[in-house]
């Protein structure tokens, strides 16, 4: 009887398939279950810190089946140092996401695709980083910085931020302001020289009241009813600001709405370029699918209010508009490292932050 001798593979062919197993391995869990994230800006501080490393959970909302199917592993939008894309949008799956273990909660920090890069696949568009604010089918408004849902006082992130006006004649250093908790990132001194707005928390700016350096702090804070142009869906329409927003009930599937003046202005944007229809207009306020003009609407999906917790430094939902469920990819689960850009060698790492829970 004879055995056939097999032949042993070449230290470039081992290379070869134990790189291939790790990529589609490592691409299955970031599919799957976990994704890295990296907090690249202030929208969330203090809560999120410029150079948190999180892994955002696929699981808990029910991961999302990749719409588009053509795109180098391991890539987002571009292939990694280069303006080349890494997709081809030749062919695009229907939305659908596996069942998860739990839904968005209000409050939950949530990682999404930014809704407005309507050129881009779902699934490609840039990931941003916010907080749920209000839920389908909550009744949103904004009094004087407080949020309200269904007409009571929200929930507030411990460490929420915004921006003051801090008075003195003293010229502050870096030393003086990082005793306080505001990074060199959050502040910045006017141009005559009689103080600095910074962004802080509201525990930071009570320790500084107290400062014999300060003469005076106040909030920066929008008046009621000065409609600002650049807020969601008309501010200058609804005389609505960042400050000062609503009320606005954020949409869910299946509510039915009847097409009139206000529901047009403040919804169509989000029926026109969301609701996945394939032949819809808007024109003179009326509302036309498929040709043939309709007087309510019932819409699709799920739809969410995201905002940052540096509330005065966020580009957010207040700005843009609602976050589709078909954009949502996870929710930020927890922190694997986090370094401070403005530090060097060891005292770069922020050590506390190991592994720490997001909420």
């Amino acid at each position: 009887m004879q055995e056939e001798q097999k032949k042993k593979k070449s230290a470039t062919r081992e290379w070869i398939d134990a790189l291939v197993f790790a990529v589609i391995a490592a691409s299955l869990i970031r599919w799957l279950l976990l994704e890295p994230f990296t907090i690249p800006t202030g929208s969330m501080e203090k809560s999120l810190l410029v150079g948190d490393f999180l892994f955002v959970s696929k699981m808990h909302y029910g991961t999302r089946v990749p719409k588009t199917v053509i795109q180098m592993p391991l890539t987002h939008q571009k292939i990694w140092g280069t303006e080349i894309n890494s997709y081809k949008d030749w062919i695009q799956l229907p939305y659908m996401r596996l069942p998860g273990f739990t839904k968005i909660k209000r409050n939950d920090v949530v990682v999404f695709n930014f809704p407005e890069e309507i050129d881009i696949p779902v699934d490609l568009r840039t990931n941003y980083i916010k907080r749920a604010v209000a839920v389908p089918g909550d009744i949103l408004e904004i009094r004087e910085t407080d949020i309200y849902i269904n007409g009571e006082r929200g929930d507030d992130p411990p460490k929420m931020q915004f921006s003051f006006d801090i008075l003195t004649e003293k010229n502050l250093n870096e030393d003086f302001f990082n005793e306080y908790g505001i990074n060199k990132d959050s502040y910045m001194p006017f141009s005559n020289g009689v103080g600095y707005m910074a962004m802080a928390t509201e525990e930071n700016i009570d320790r500084l009241k107290k400062s014999p350096a300060i003469g005076n702090v106040m909030l920066r804070a929008e008046r009621p009813n000065s409609g600002d142009p650049r807020i969601f869906p008309d501010g200058a329409y609804f005389g609505w600001n960042k400050d000062n927003f609503g009320p606005l009930e954020v949409p869910g599937k299946g509510w039915t709405i009847e097409i009139n003046d206000e529901t047009m202005a403040k919804y169509a944007r989000t029926i026109q370029y969301y609701e996945r229809l394939k032949d819809v207009q808007v024109q003179n306020n009326r509302l036309i699918i498929d040709g043939q003009e309709v007087t309510s609407y019932t819409f699709k999906q799920n739809y969410y209010f995201m905002m940052g917790d540096n509330r005065h430094d966020s580009y957010d939902s207040r700005y843009w508009g609602f976050v589709p469920e078909d954009h949502v990819v996870g929710k930020a689960w927890f922190l694997w490292l986090s370094l401070d850009k403005h530090k060097s060698m060891f005292s770069k790492i922020r050590w506390n932050r190991f592994f720490n829970g997001i909420k």
